[in-house]
This record gives C-alpha cells, structure tokens and sequence, in this order.
C-alpha cells in the first residue's frame, strides 16, 4: 500500500504523521498557505444555517408518520418486489417509514463519521489553507449531525444502529493514516452517495422538515465535494499507472460493498420482523425482482445514489477504460460522459443557499456562491 509521501502528488495535499505537531508549529510552514481553497473557504458565510435556530428549520413542525408516507411509495424498493403483495396499506406505510428512519440514521451515522474524518485532517494536512478548510469542513458535518439529531428525535426517538457495510467503510476511513483513501472514499464516495440521497429525499420526500433539512446540508455538502474534486484534477494525472490502478481497484471494491449490501434486507431485520415477514424470503424477493437489468433501469433516475457516485469517480478520472466495463453493467458510461461537469443536487444547493442569505442579510458576500467557488 503505497503511503503518503509517494501518493502526494501537490504540496497542497502534503501530510505528516497524526502525533507529529512540530510540524504544525514550524515557523516557515505558517508563511506557505496555498489560495487554492479560499473560494471555498470565503462561500462559508453564505451557507451558513443553525439547526437550533427555527428560522431556518423548525424540528416541532408535526408530520403523521403514523398515517401518511414520509417518502413516495414508488421509491420504496421492496414494494417492487413480491412483498408488496403480503401488506395492507398500514403496513406498507409502516414499511416506508421504517425504512426511511433507516436511511437517515445512515445518515447520521456518515454525518459522524465525516465530522471524524474532517477532524482528522486537521492534524495531518500541513498546508495551512488545506487545514483551515478542513477546520472549516469540521464545523459543518458538526451541524450536520445536530440537525439530523434533532430531526430523529422529532420523528422516531433515535436512531437505529449502523450497518456493517457502512460502519466498517467509516471505520476503515477515519482510522486511515493515507490522505488519498480519506479523501476519495469520504470526500467523493461517500459524499457522492449522500448529494445522491440528499437530492432524492429532496424530490421525493413528503414531510417539509426533511426536505428542508435535506437541502440546507446539501448547501454545504456541494462545496465538501469540491475539495475532493480539487485533489483529483491536481493528483490524479500525476499519478504513475501502478498508483492509479491501486486507487481504480479500491474504489471499485467499496463501490461493489455499497452497491449489494448497503441497504439490503439482512441489515434490516428488524423492520421485517414488525411486519410479520421472514428476512430471508425478502431478500429472496428482492433478488429475484432487482435484477441487472431492473437496477440498469433504477440508474437511469439522476438522483440515484449509485449513479451519482459512478458519475463522481468518472468525472474524477477514478474510472478509465480499464475499469469502466465493471461500471458499464449497471449505467451508460458514455450518456455520463457527456453530463459534463455537472452534479445532481447543485441546483438545490443554489436555491438553498439564496434562502440562506435571504435570512442571513440578503447581500451576496463577495458573489459567493457553488459558480463562484469553483
């Protein structure tokens, strides 16, 4: 495993031993801060919001998860398949809603861990403007959790435990001393995959609070996948092919891990016990109605989460003609190829971060704004 001293390819992204503080305080490293982050940096006090503050979200506001679906029915992946066949209506609001207590204890649970990750950074990355944005980065994923903290309690208490597929990718992440697996299974990856859940729960989603959450964390999240995309236009060109081959492969194996077993029906038994049905013979019917084909035809939606991490890796050159063809198999590589740059969720995060100054003084601090901090 190569480590970070052959995998830094920008001074930038120069790190040092997590317990090495005299780095930190050497006097000439304070006079060598970078620029490449200030836009970034600067478009903080444009996006900023307080999940404790009700003018900006009010966690009181009801929703009857009792009676009504937090989230479309369609979007519900096993009322595709043969157990749709074995609820009644209450059962099947039951099942969305419990599932969607699920996905956003996910949440919360990546929330955390980014908020880990974020503060790990700190103490490696030597570049003081590197740092600064990571500092920075820190405070958000901070609120991110508070407000999907509150939203939790407001609708179901708490969360539910963390899955294996997740928990051990958070794990393997934080712990990591390597720069580059950080920044693009956290930074890309699992950002990539939340901007996906983000903007479907946005379109999607039926109680006001979530979607309001849901787009006030993506005004910041938008700006957290520009720092990984900055990595990758000045890292990964530079790269030999052993280097690149070594991050194509790693990458694709999580993505692999995510694609079959991030929300499969063997990580929610519980779910499936309050409804009376046997895990097994769900994931059966999963299986046998989530075919290639029926997830190709998922992967067509832009907010899908796997696609949206696919586009992210693509668009990142994380993905060549060497690995495309594992890629290939579930969407059009070449339909987003020609996406361009373009990522689903930029224009929500927009339309937030307007609401966002709106409430928070109206002027537009330097022109700041997603454009603007490219």
């Amino acid at each position: 495993m190569s480590d970070n001293a052959t995998m830094t390819k920008d001074d930038i992204y120069e790190a040092v031993d997590p317990d090495n503080f005299e780095a930190m305080i050497e006097v000439d490293r304070y006079g060598k801060r970078s620029t490449a982050f200030d836009k970034i940096i600067s478009a903080t006090h444009d996006h900023f919001w307080d999940p404790l503050d009700a003018k900006y979200i009010d966690f009181a506001e009801p929703f009857d998860s009792e009676n009504e679906y937090m989230v479309d029915p369609d979007q519900n992946m096993e009322l595709k398949t043969a157990v749709a066949d074995k609820l009644d209506e209450a059962q099947k609001i039951k099942l969305v809603n419990m599932n969607t207590h699920w996905s956003f204890s996910s949440i919360l649970h990546g929330e955390q861990g980014a908020l880990a990750l974020s503060a790990s950074l700190c103490h490696i990355l030597k570049d003081p403007g590197a740092q600064e944005y990571a500092a920075n980065q820190t405070r958000e994923e901070a609120r991110h959790v508070t407000g999907f903290s509150k939203y939790m309690e407001a609708r179901w208490g708490k969360p539910v435990p963390v899955g294996p597929a997740l928990g051990n990718l958070l794990g393997e992440l934080v712990s990591s001393k390597l720069v580059w697996k950080k920044l693009v299974g956290m930074q890309m990856m699992v950002e990539g995959l939340a901007m996906g859940a983000f903007a479907t729960f946005y379109q999607y989603g039926r109680d006001p609070v979530m979607r309001k959450l849901c787009q006030l964390v993506m005004t910041d999240e938008a700006f957290h996948h520009k720092f990984g995309k900055i990595w990758a236009d000045r890292t990964i060109p530079r790269m030999n092919e052993e280097e690149r081959n070594q991050i194509e492969d790693w990458a694709h194996e999580v993505f692999h891990v995510l694609l079959y077993n991030l929300a499969s029906p063997e990580q929610k038994k519980h779910i499936y016990e309050e409804l009376g049905l046997d895990w097994e013979w769900v994931q059966g019917a999963v299986m046998e109605a989530m075919t290639d084909e029926k997830i190709r035809e998922d992967l067509q939606d832009s907010t899908n989460i796997m696609r949206v991490l696919i586009k992210t890796l693509l668009k990142a050159g994380i993905i060549t003609e060497r690995t495309a063809p594992h890629y290939a198999a579930f969407v059009d590589m070449k339909e987003l190829h020609l996406e361009g740059d373009h990522m689903v969720g930029d224009d929500i995060a927009e339309q937030g971060i307007r609401y966002l100054k709106e409430i928070n003084g109206g002027a537009m601090l330097g022109g700041s704004s997603l454009v603007a901090a490219e």
